[in-house]
């Protein structure tokens, strides 16, 4: 971050810290059919796919120590060329709204 800054700007690290990491907890038969066919439904038939990693989200494992016995899921829109925490990053508009449309079926499928 401090080498090969653009635009000749100065960078300077005050601080250096890092939380604890989080793993995603087998979800339960019911909500991860509930993401299934909501991903299904949405994005056009293709399968759903699952990573259970948040090891830059420290407060996902503070909520998963405060809930033991709660599902938890973390969406996100890191769509096509998004460039994720990039100069460049940005929001795919049509996968948002895909994701958006997702994310209400599976908290309506989850409060059956």
């Amino acid at each position: 971050m401090t080498t090969d800054v653009p635009y000749n700007a100065q960078v300077k690290i005050l601080q250096k810290n890092c939380g604890p990491g989080w793993c995603m907890k087998e979800l339960e038969k019911e909500i991860n059919d509930t993401i299934t066919k909501a991903g299904a439904d949405f994005f056009d038939g293709k399968p759903t796919a699952l990573y259970g990693e948040g090891g830059s989200i420290p407060f996902l494992k503070e909520l998963g120590d405060l809930y033991p016995n709660t599902q938890i899921i973390a969406l996100g829109v890191g769509g096509p060329n998004s460039n994720s925490h990039a100069p460049n990053e940005m929001i795919h508009l049509p996968y948002t709204k895909k994701m958006t449309c997702s994310l209400s079926h599976i908290l309506h499928g989850c409060t059956k």
